[in-house]
């Protein structure tokens, strides 16, 4: 490959990289998270151009041809996947969809590994081969923790598995003594001539699956969104380390930009539940020092109903109105209904506004892309921190399906497994609806006391079908 060819490459995945930078950067708003998103696709469409362009040019022909034969497979049977499942998932199947994509990028990694080590560039020797093989082993660990970790997930999101953590006694040293498993088997996997360290490398990638999925069936499913945000961490960090392996300096730079936003944004949640990461990053946080409640404790409290109706004629008279939105919402695709009792309300003159906890949902953002895909106005959908101080100034607040980030218990009782984490503090307005289909937990499993007291009624029913009949009550 000439020069003048590897100057243009370089000069193309620069290109892709700062597309990939304002991507990341569009997609920190509402506003510009369409053009953030094109950004994106523009980036990757360049990206596997290069490097189809460059595959293609190194090699004798038969190898060309070849390698440009299974490219331009991967390209279009991947494309049509993508596309498909682009178009059929449901918004309430998008966490599960996104975690079991970070599935794939943690298999990517553990392959690339495994086949660097068994077909190593030419001319490796000394130190280079040393750095070589501990990439490989970094990436294969990093990837087999994505893996596993990233399938566990998808199963508590989608209900196959339960939502309520497993804590094995003695976790944490189990988890401690399996990571120094895989540090201390790196040393005589890098002594190893050849390929005969093959048999370390699969046992450390058994190892690493292992620790993938007790880390994550540990941790409960209140906090499942801040899960799928470190493992699209977790990801990036896996494909930065294919592209240590495969000499890709794009890769590199897009898995260090994925690695560092999605730490990032785990930092942020949760800092918002009051966690702490190093927690999440060994599993299990937020539950070594819960105690059960009691036998037979319950919230005491007598259950208010509220006909749609009646609440028809409270929404129409109060001067503020906060609706906070929840998985519920997503299930039973509320989000248009909700809009038009939104505007139907506005007109009248009433000041709507949103709450969003951060971890409202199955995925980070996920009702302010269900908000913003029915068109509610964006300045009128704010964070948990913008608006929490104005409930006590409220006259009605609606719960559209949430249950856990409403939760008082998580403020008062010390037995709650969700003990400690903020909340969005609903039950100091005049009066609390909530939207549901029954008295069910919620994904945490925790009774909501919000449910008995004296200022809350409850409005059973499809999320949607009752908010239809709120926006024709309103209309009378």
């Amino acid at each position: 490959m000439g020069s003048d060819f590897s100057g243009v490459t370089a000069i193309a995945y620069l290109a892709s990289g700062v597309l990939f930078i304002r991507s990341l950067g569009g997609l920190s708003k509402q506003e510009t998270a369409r053009a953030g998103n094109a950004a994106g696709m523009v980036g990757m469409l360049v990206a596997i151009a290069v490097a189809a362009i460059t595959w293609v040019a190194s090699g004798d022909v038969g190898a060309r041809q070849a390698g440009l034969g299974l490219m331009v497979g991967a390209v279009v049977v991947g494309g049509v996947v993508g596309s498909t499942l682009a178009r059929r998932v449901e918004m309430t199947g998008m966490p599960e969809l996104v975690a079991m994509l970070h599935s794939f990028v943690g298999l990517a990694a553990v392959l690339v590994g495994f086949s660097s080590y068994l077909n190593p560039p030419a001319g490796l020797e000394g130190v280079r081969h040393t750095v070589h093989l501990a990439e490989i082993w970094a990436g294969v660990a990093v990837g087999a923790i994505t893996l596993t970790g990233s399938i566990v997930a998808w199963g508590k999101l989608k209900g196959t598995i339960t939502g309520k953590p497993l804590l094995l006694p003695g976790r944490h040293a189990l988890n401690a003594l399996i990571a120094l498993s895989i540090i201390g088997m790196g040393h005589p996997f890098q002594q190893m001539p050849g390929a005969s360290g093959l048999p370390y490398l699969l046992a450390m990638t058994g190892l690493a699956c292992l620790i993938g999925v007790h880390l994550v069936v540990a941790i409960g499913g209140a906090d499942m969104p801040v899960v799928v945000s470190l493992l699209n961490s977790y990801s990036g960090w896996a494909a930065a380390a294919a592209g240590f392996m495969l000499n890709n300096d794009l890769l590199i730079v897009t898995g260090a930009l994925v690695g560092s936003s999605g730490t990032i944004l785990s930092i942020i949640m949760c800092r918002a539940m009051n966690r702490s990461i190093l927690h999440v990053v060994f599993g299990g946080f937020g539950t070594s020092d819960v105690k059960p409640a009691a036998h037979g404790e319950a919230p005491a409290g007598v259950v208010q109903e509220i006909k749609a109706d009646d609440l028809g004629v409270v929404l129409a008279q109060a001067k503020n109105v906060i609706i906070v939105p929840g998985y519920g919402m997503a299930v039973s695709r509320a989000q248009s209904a909700v809009q038009d009792l939104t505007r139907t309300l506005r007109e009248q003159g009433v000041n709507v506004r949103f709450a969003i906890h951060p971890v409202a949902g199955r995925l980070p953002g996920h009702m302010n892309v269900l908000l913003a895909e029915a068109g509610v106005p964006y300045d009128i959908v704010l964070e948990m921190e913008h608006i929490n101080a104005d409930f006590d100034k409220t006259d009605v607040v609606l719960v559209i399906g949430a249950n856990d980030i409403v939760n008082p218990g998580a403020l008062d009782d010390p037995s709650s497994s969700i003990y400690g984490m903020p909340v969005l503090e609903v039950w100091k307005a005049r009066l609390t609806v909530v939207l549901k289909r029954g008295m069910a937990a919620g994904y945490a499993g925790v009774e909501n006391p919000l449910f008995y007291l004296d200022n809350n009624r409850m409005l059973f029913g499809d999320a949607r079908k009752s908010v239809e009949a709120l926006v024709a009550a309103v209309r009378k």
